[in-house]
């Protein structure tokens, strides 16, 4: 019984899993409501989660350096991948 066998990509942000109805809403909100003063520019922002997405300490939309969840700390232009990434 063997029909249960899931695969989870351990590689995606949390914007990407396959249940969207589960996404984090709670943090896509977050992310939407940042002030405009302290938020990262649009293309800052995604070129931040390409390098998180290449890095091998992703899984599940958090980093394995830290427990961020990669799209909320890549969100604030103040903060800082913990590997310098970016």
């Amino acid at each position: 019984m063997d029909s249960f066998n899931f695969r989870f990509c351990k590689k995606c942000l949390t914007r990407d899993m396959i249940d969207k109805d589960a996404y984090f809403r709670t943090l896509q909100e977050l992310i939407d409501n940042i002030s405009e003063a302290v938020k990262t520019q649009k293309d800052e922002y995604e070129s931040r989660l390409s390098k998180c997405t290449e890095c091998e300490r992703l899984a599940d939309g958090m980093c394995r350096a830290c427990g961020c969840y990669v799209e909320l700390r890549a969100a604030k232009k103040s903060n800082k991948c913990p590997y310098e990434l970016w």
